[in-house]
This record gives C-alpha cells, sequence and structure tokens, in this order.
C-alpha cells in the first residue's frame, strides 16, 4: 500500500532523518531486536529531541547524530532483551533519560520512574515524556536519597551513574525485597565489585555488543544476599 506515500516529499530535512533511521534499523537487526515502525519513529523523535535540547542544556557530550544513535539509543536498547522480565523499574542518575526512555518507549508495559537531581535534566525528561506521550514514565526531581516512593522497585537501574558501591548505598532503600540492582558498565568493573559489602553479591554479568560502538559494554546484576 499506502505506507510509503509522502515520505519521499518529506519538508524537514527527510534525508537527514532516513540517514538516522536506516542506522537505527540496521542497529536494531544487529541486536537481533524487533521493533515497529511506530517504536523506531519515537525512538528516532526522542534522538531528535535530545540533539535539540543539548545544544542549550548540555545534556550529553555527543553533538553528532551518528554517535546519538550509537551511544547513546542503541546502547540503551542493548538491554532489552536482558530486561523482559523487569516490570516496574526506578532509573537513578537519569540525565537525558538513558536507558530509562528507551525502555519506556519500547516497553509501554514496563513503569519507569527517572530519578535526576539536575533541575535542568529533569525539565527535558519531563519535556520528553509529554512530547513521546509516555504515559508509563514518571520523572522525579531530587537527590536520590530523598525519594520516597509509596512502593519500592523490583528493579533499580543506572548507567554511569556513581561507583557500584555509591549505587547500591544511595538506592537500597528504593529495592524490594527479592529485587535487583542492574548496572550499565564499561570495562568489567572488578574493584568496584570487590568494594561491595558483604550484603550484597553480584548474581549475573552480561557482556553486551553494541553495533558501532568498540568499547566494552556489561550488564550488572547485584541482588541482597
Amino acid at each position: 500500500g499506502h505506507a510509503g506515500q509522502g515520505s519521499a516529499s518529506s519538508p524537514c530535512g527527510g534525508g537527514a532523518m532516513s540517514a538516522a533511521a536506516h542506522r537505527l534499523a540496521a542497529g536494531l537487526t544487529q541486536l537481533g531486536l524487533a521493533l515497529d515502525e511506530q517504536t523506531q519513529q519515537r525512538l528516532l523523535a526522542y534522538g531528535a529531541l535530545l540533539m535539540k535540547w543539548n545544544k542549550v542544556y548540555n545534556l550529553t557530550a555527543i553533538r553528532d547524530e551518528a554517535s546519538m544513535i550509537d551511544l547513546h539509543l542503541l546502547d540503551s536498547l542493548a538491554i532489552l532483551p536482558h530486561v523482559a522480565h523487569v516490570t516496574r523499574v526506578a532509573d537513578i542518575g537519569s540525565g537525558g533519560g538513558l536507558p530509562g526512555i528507551p525502555l519506556a518507549i519500547c516497553r509501554p508495559d514496563c513503569a519507569v520512574a527517572l530519578v535526576e537531581t539536575v533541575g535542568k535534566k529533569a525539565s527535558f525528561l519531563l519535556q520528553a515524556k509529554a512530547e513521546l506521550g509516555l504515559a508509563n514514565l514518571s520523572v522525579h526531581n531530587l537527590r536520590v536519597e530523598h525519594f520516597k516512593p509509596l512502593e519500592p522497585f523490583p528493579a533499580v537501574s543506572s548507567r554511569a551513574f556513581a561507583s557500584l558501591l555509591d549505587f547500591v548505598r544511595w538506592t537500597d532503600h528504593l529495592l524490594a525485597p527479592g529485587g535487583e540492582w542492574i548496572a550499565m558498565k564499561g570495562v568489567y568493573p572488578q574493584d568496584e565489585l570487590a568494594a561491595l559489602p558483604a550484603s550484597v553479591r553480584l548474581r549475573e554479568s552480561r557482556r553486551l555488543q553494541v553495533p558501532g560502538v568498540e568499547a566494552e559494554r556489561h550488564l550488572l546484576f547485584i541482588t541482597r544476599n
């Protein structure tokens, strides 16, 4: 049918967008993720918002579109197959909304709470929630130790937020009994793991391969003993 109609003569920089769309689609294929067209469009819309607000708010060091797709979108989406069991999560030090917003876009069934101390970053997160219509997303602009949810979370996540020790210590009050901390890290954080108290343990570490990203990526699942 009519799916392709009008796209060729798209008025708003169609060429640049299609390059971004192509890069995202290719990356998703490499990750083995099947996301429908609408979900991909929303991810690209989020990426475009991030780029736009970044000029004013300095949300991320990344400036070009290709890096934004590889280092932000695909990097966050790489965790999707590993968090299929998660239905409610607090994402700590969310910054520009990673991995929380891509997760919320791809998993409408999952309730995602973003916790961000910095006011202007929280403003961006609220704007993204509104523009993308993410009913399953909530934004909390406060220090994590001041975040007092009605119910604790079965999962608490972070990406490049703090040392594992600080992450676990500052969010202990947020984690439900039997819950898990999910930490996105670069190289395997041997020293940080060694510094963890005896009350918690590394349940599992998974090495992630992110398309377009040379650097190592690890996803760590930590539980209480």
